[in-house]
């Protein structure tokens, strides 16, 4: 059984730092690309990330580009997500999803599995 589990969320001042994991298990990890996807209160998905299976190559919404950094441990079977200079609208709950980067992702369900989530807040 595929499961993903996503922490590292939590409030967070403007301009401040937070790095979220996601623990991968019931695949073999590191033959799939990796995304990061995200939903703010009252709005609709968005693909924040997306990573090659080795960690190669990675891709950013222009939303994040140059603030978010993609990585990957293999070993570790862990995806990692590095948000720097976070704003406000940086606000909302963050999943990691399993499967190619469906950048134009409406749900969830685009992907091939998906974690619970983690909530991450950027407020002073």
């Amino acid at each position: 059984e595929v499961q993903l589990v996503e922490s590292g969320g939590g409030l967070v001042q403007p301009g401040g730092s937070l790095r979220l994991s996601c623990a991968a298990s019931g695949f073999t990890f590191s033959m799939y690309r990796m995304n990061w996807v995200r939903q703010a209160p009252g709005k609709g998905l968005e693909w924040v990330s997306g990573i090659s299976s080795g960690g190669g190559t990675t891709s950013y919404a222009d939303s994040v580009k140059g603030r978010f950094t993609i990585s990957r441990d293999n070993a570790k079977n862990t995806l990692y997500l590095q948000m720097n200079s976070l704003k406000p609208e940086d606000t909302a709950v963050y999943y990691c999803a399993k499967g190619g980067w469906i950048t134009s992702a409406t749900t969830l369900s685009d992907f091939d599995s998906w974690g619970q989530g983690t909530q991450v807040t950027v407020s002073s």
